[in-house]
């Protein structure tokens, strides 16, 4: 398939190597244009394009970029993708700690809603509730004993299905998540985020999540991370995500 990135954080680079391998073709963006992300691209065979090449005749379209960026895309940027071609959001928010107030998601709008919003077109919220270093190094194939799981989220059942077959060929297995609108359930700080779930455990932190409390745990993240000190291992990291909501 014809994919278009747009962002090659750690999210969106992982994504890019990982969909490459799988045999897709590769056009990654950013906000400096081709000659910003051309070093990358050369070095995994993707193509260096701008925003508008990674939009245009793709099959595929992947947000890896902050949240509050989505609100300065183009606002044409999407006006000629078939309504048939899914945009990926892989965002999340972080107030306070990276990103400024959104009052609609304070006020408890899902956020990919709010990016659905923003871009004008329906998305799937999928690769926002795995860590940068779990999709880069703990994907494994299809069946293999103790997979990680992805949490997908969407309305379009086509659109949906696309997504879980690139986070299958990815290395995890998918987990549906339901409309849009439940999005929130695999937020920051919810039983389902960045967890290294496998896909039954990601199913009961989805069911277990409760509408408002996720943002309070949330908030508390930089104290916490103070606690596990400079360098924490992913270990750590994983450890104290699952000790703020503890699953059975």
């Amino acid at each position: 398939m014809e994919i278009g990135i747009i962002g090659i954080g750690n999210i969106g680079a992982t994504i890019a190597r990982k969909l490459k391998a799988a045999g897709h073709t590769i056009r990654v963006a950013n906000s400096k244009g081709p000659d910003g992300v051309r070093g990358f691209a050369d070095g995994i065979g993707a193509t260096a394009v701008d925003v508008n090449g990674a939009v245009g005749g793709a099959e595929v379209i992947i947000l890896a970029i902050p949240l509050p960026a989505m609100a300065h895309l183009p606002t044409s940027l999407f006006e000629a993708v078939p309504p048939e071609v899914p945009i990926v959001d892989t965002s999340n928010y972080y107030p306070g700690l990276r990103d400024q107030r959104i009052p609609e998601i304070d006020e408890g709008m899902p956020e990919s809603a709010w990016v659905s919003k923003q871009l004008g077109r329906p998305v799937i919220k999928a690769f926002n509730n795995i860590l940068a270093y779990s999709l880069a190094e703990l994907g494994v194939p299809e069946g293999t004993p103790g997979r990680l799981a992805v949490a997908v989220a969407g309305d379009n059942s086509r659109s949906k299905q696309i997504v879980t077959t690139l986070v299958n060929e990815a290395g995890f297995d998918p987990v549906d998540a339901g409309p849009l609108e439940q999005s929130w359930r695999h937020q920051p700080s919810t039983p389902a985020y960045c967890c290294d779930y496998g896909a039954e455990m990601m199913r009961k932190g989805l069911a277990a999540a409760v509408k408002g409390d996720a943002p309070k745990k949330r908030d508390q993240m930089p104290e916490l991370f103070v606690r596990l000190g400079p360098n924490p291992s992913h270990d750590d990291v994983i450890a104290m995500n699952r000790s703020l909501n503890p699953l059975t």
